[in-house]
């Protein structure tokens, strides 16, 4: 073979493995991934409730009841920090009424719309024929996201979240012969928390009518043969102490992190150093897009929750 031949065959094969994106094609079924959004969860209310169904998959994966916010501890900046691998300091989200149109910091990396990149940029450039879901219930949550790499939106009002627990379930079966990313919030123990206190009898409840839901959701998805090959993550934004949250306090800073599924370790405690800003990164490592992921991103894989550690 002539040095040109070599080297054309060199520069075919290269072309060929960048177009190839996260996913090689290997005959493997397709990834599903479905994120369990609970804003305000803390650790010592995940303790102290009722939810036999968020347990059951904290014994069926990896648990951290160390995890750490970022700061501020708030919704939109800790929720963005989970999408994007970075903190504050790089996706400039700074608090609640964050606005892609007023904002005092820009962020060190911007789409093609200005916006920070997310983990939905990157699967939606990267695997094919992904579809991704988001489902939500507090409205100024998804004004940090570019909307255009999310196939399917819903809100809802006045705190509702089971009619979106029954679209994200019909968007999961719809989608279980193509890679899929569905992320599902709910505000409503935060409320609770702000009404009512953090631990009150009104905030368990809260929580508790909430893993009712979600076990619903499991033994929908047990029953569609879903459940084995679906990664789950159980997230949140920050905890809370008396009505509020926002300062340093570890009832505010220290949260639940969990994620189950294949390739993760079962009934396994996280102890090394987790924190939102890690979310996206582990879920790049699923879907294989290690190679693919934003230089601003600043997050780290806790290496320890997977059976076969790189």
């Amino acid at each position: 073979m002539t040095l040109f031949k070599r080297l054309s065959l060199v520069l075919f094969l290269a072309i060929t493995f960048l177009n190839q994106g996260c996913e090689t094609p290997n005959n493997r079924p397709p990834k599903h991934i479905i994120i369990i959004g609970i804003d305000g969860l803390s650790v010592e209310g995940f303790k102290t409730a009722n939810i036999p169904n968020l347990k059951g998959l904290a014994n069926d994966g990896a648990l951290s009841l160390t995890t750490r916010s970022v700061m501020p501890s708030v919704t939109l900046p800790n929720w963005t920090s989970h999408l994007t691998g970075s903190g504050p300091e790089q996706h400039g989200v700074n608090g609640n009424g964050w606005l892609l149109e007023q904002h005092p910091l820009e962020p060190t990396a911007q789409d093609s719309l200005g916006y920070y990149p997310s983990i939905f940029k990157v699967l939606k450039e990267q695997v094919k024929d992904i579809q991704i879901g988001y489902y939500y219930n507090w409205g100024n949550l998804i004004n940090a996201i570019n909307k255009t790499y999310l196939d399917e939106i819903s809100f809802l009002d006045n705190d509702g979240y089971l009619e979106n627990y029954n679209k994200a379930l019909t968007f999961a079966i719809k989608n279980k012969n193509n890679p899929s990313l569905i992320f599902l919030y709910a505000v409503n123990v935060d409320h609770a928390g702000h009404k009512s206190g953090w631990l009150s009898e009104d905030y368990i409840n809260t929580l508790e009518d909430l893993d009712a839901a979600i076990g619903s959701l499991l033994t929908s998805l047990k029953n569609e043969g879903l459940y084995d090959s679906t990664n789950f993550f159980v997230i949140t934004d920050h905890g809370g102490i008396n009505h509020g949250h926002g300062g340093m306090s570890p009832e505010e800073m220290i949260i639940p992190w969990i994620a189950t599924g294949p390739s993760i370790k079962k009934n396994f405690i996280i102890e090394e150093p987790n924190s939102n800003t890690n979310t996206s990164m582990v879920l790049s490592r699923i879907f294989s897009c290690d190679n693919y992921l934003p230089k601003a991103w600043i997050g780290k894989v806790p290496e320890s929750i997977f059976e076969n550690q790189h």
